[in-house]
């Protein structure tokens, strides 16, 4: 019988609404049950692809004894994190705090007051992983509570009133050295990995907004490009559907962790985006485009919006398998391929012993993730000039075979802040690439967004699910679906969508900018009370919503001579620097933030239609120029950079408010930018 969750529209709910734990999702109901019945909550986080919470859910959740003592002595709540992020930061809190780490699934022992007392990761069904027992943790639990609650209730005042002193900034506004970026990009120098890339050893995580720090320095930028070049030729990457697993399990990008995600995705597209301008190198455009090709096949929803992520695991009549849908043996590439196979099993490294196993499904045995450690240039100039297009041909066969194969679950609510990273790549693939079918894309996502999860007072819905909008907008919402409108302008033109990215900044700083503390917080003063509110400023997958608002700050005030926009981002610089000295590669958002504002004051306008501006426009896309307001338009009106200029194809480019001369003439447009480029 399902319990509550079948109401629910999340994925990962809905995943678990046929277990025969009596879940409740989030909500005053379960704390309200728990007052009534004097009992703890148990509260279970995770999402729809993650794989350990496959593990337990399938070991512990859906097992009938494992649920009665779950039912009997607690109340259980279920959250997507995906969906709560402003839950999970609150409760991951607790849960660093009392192991020294966090992850999922994460399990959080609560007072009925929501106050955590105890929280762990997985735990396994037997003694192991030097972890005890789920059932003897829910004992122990248990027991504790009825024998020992004053303790635990001391316990969770303590943690909780740690949780709320951390998670309150302290204004410490200071500046940062005139050598801070120097510092920065020394700072990644001796972690960096010369030899295979990334920065540490294992697990290795893409760190997009990391990356893109550095591609904005000079003596940064070939730690990111080599990064990038080991991960485009190692198993992070689809190398047969194109787009990015989560991570490499290892130090060389080989084996990843086999979900992927929109956010991932959608910010290596800028981040490859970015290196082809820097380098010109063609490798980064097509992998830009084929990880574009991925969104768009597997995970574009028909309304325009894109969905969130799909699972490691391929499910089989023996339980999931992770990666089983993108690994090989020889034999089946053989099959598929005949006489051709072997330039492909030396291309892709496939060998008979393989480089992969699931550790839970033994019985699939050794299988390959498909890498490139052979250059392509070399095979070519080894076995004839032929290799490319015969490889070309094997990967296409190869790829429709795959498509054949039994798929991952797609996790297919739709994010707003996610979808601002995705209309973000899509705006500046169209700009840089000149190929309008991303623009397109682009501004179709923007109606979806614009009809359907925009409210009538301009606040934004965080989550979009079975045709309804949920879930009251978080800054991240606000913050990088902005950022994304700002890319789209820059790309098309049309003044309406930076507009509206100026409404949303107005939100941002009514409801989200604490004028006191010098932060923005990950939530509105509005919203439903949790035990504290968050103010992210380290990067996670995504770029932390501190950075994202100050980067937003900064192109307003650069667009709209908005001094005090600059001055909130400037600002939020201040308070966080002594953490960005502290610990440079976890916080390259706001190092961008940094760059930005010491960067000149920098303007290209091109004003025309479409037309007329299109040599002009595709001259300035070879250019790099990250921290220079782009504004392309019909007439000479609407911004300040715009007003007083005059049409027909006609680019003025400004530094400091000082402008050369007008030119129509593309190469000269490019001698002019070209002394913009760091």
């Amino acid at each position: 019988m399902p319990n509550r969750l079948a109401f629910e529209t999340s994925p990962y709910l809905l995943q678990h609404a046929e277990n025969p734990v009596d879940w409740w999702p989030w909500g005053e109901a379960a704390f309200e049950e728990a007052r009534r019945r004097d009992v703890p909550v148990l509260l279970s986080v995770g999402y729809s692809t993650c794989h350990w919470c496959h593990v337990m859910a399938h070991e512990s959740f859906e097992d009938e004894a494992t649920a009665a003592l779950m039912n009997q002595h607690f109340v259980n709540v279920k959250v997507d994190r995906e969906e709560r992020p402003d839950v999970d930061a609150v409760y991951m809190a607790a849960t660093q705090a009392l192991t020294g780490q966090g992850g999922w699934p994460m399990t959080v022992f609560l007072t009925p007051g929501a106050e955590p007392f105890y929280a762990g990761t997985y735990f396994p069904p037997r003694e192991g992983y030097g972890l005890p027992s789920f059932v003897r943790l829910l004992s122990s639990i248990a027991t504790s509570w009825e024998q020992r609650r004053p303790d635990l209730l001391a316990n969770a005042g303590a943690l909780t009133e740690h949780i709320r002193e951390g998670s309150q900034p302290q204004p410490r506004e200071g500046e940062l050295p005139e050598d801070a970026l120097a510092r920065a990009v020394a700072h990644s120098a001796r972690m960096y990995d010369a030899s295979l890339g990334g920065f540490g050893g294992a697990p290795k995580f893409p760190a997009p907004t990391h990356l893109d720090f550095l591609l904005t320095q000079p003596d940064g930028q070939d730690m990111a490009l080599h990064t990038l070049t080991r991960m485009l030729a190692g198993g992070i990457y689809d190398q047969l559907g194109g787009g990015f697993h989560r991570y490499s399990v290892d130090a060389q990008w080989l084996v990843p962790h086999f979900e992927k995600m929109l956010y991932d995705n959608a910010q290596l597209v800028r981040t490859l985006l970015r290196a082809y301008q820097r380098t010109g190198q063609e490798e980064f455009a097509q992998a830009a485009r084929e990880t574009l090709s991925y969104l768009e096949r597997e995970m574009l929803a028909p309304e325009g919006g894109f969905y969130s992520a799909q699972d490691a695991d391929t499910p089989t009549e023996h339980g999931g398998v992770e990666g089983l849908t993108f690994t090989w043996t020889p034999d089946e590439i053989r099959e598929v391929l005949g006489g051709d196979s072997d330039l492909a099993l030396r291309y892709w490294n496939v060998t008979e012993g393989g480089n992969f196993r699931d550790p839970h499904q033994p019985s699939y045995g050794s299988r390959n993730v498909l890498h490139t450690p052979t250059p392509l240039h070399e095979l070519a100039r080894d076995l004839g000039d032929d290799v490319p297009e015969r490889l070309q041909a094997a990967r296409q066969k190869l790829f429709a075979a795959r498509q054949s194969r039994t798929q991952p679950h797609t996790d297919d609510k739709i994010l707003t802040s996610w979808n601002g990273l995705a209309l973000a790549a899509l705006a500046d693939a169209g700009r840089i690439l000149g190929e309008g079918r991303y623009l397109e894309l682009a501004r179709r996502n923007a109606k979806f967004v614009r009809e359907q999860m925009r409210l009538p007072d301009g606040t934004l819905r965080h989550t979009f699910k079975d045709g309804r909008a949920s879930v009251e907008g978080l800054l991240e919402d606000h913050a990088l679906y902005a950022l994304g409108l700002v890319a789209l302008y820059q790309a098309g033109g049309d003044l309406a969508h930076l507009h509206w990215a100026r409404e949303l900044w107005g939100i941002i700083r009514r409801d989200f900018w604490d004028d006191r503390a010098g932060v923005f917080f990950s939530t509105g003063g509005q919203a439903e009370g949790l035990l504290t509110r968050q103010a992210q400023f380290f990067d996670s997958a995504i770029i932390s919503d501190n950075a994202a608002a100050a980067l937003l700050g900064v192109w307003m005030g650069r667009y709209f001579a908005d001094e005090d926009a600059e001055a909130v981002a400037h600002r939020t610089v201040q308070s966080f620097h002594a953490e960005m000295l502290a610990a440079p590669t976890g916080l390259g958002g706001l190092w961008q933030v940094a760059a930005f504002l010491r960067s000149p004051h920098s303007e290209v306008a091109i004003i025309g239609t479409s037309a007329e501006r299109h040599p002009l426009e595709r001259e300035l896309a070879r250019h790099f120029l990250p921290f220079t307001a782009l504004a392309p338009a019909e007439t000479g009106a609407g911004l300040p950079v715009l007003e007083g200029r005059e049409g027909g194809g006609t680019a003025y480019v400004c530094v400091h408010h000082a402008c050369q001369l007008p030119t129509g003439d593309a190469a000269e447009l490019g001698r002019q930018v070209g002394a913009l480029e760091g």
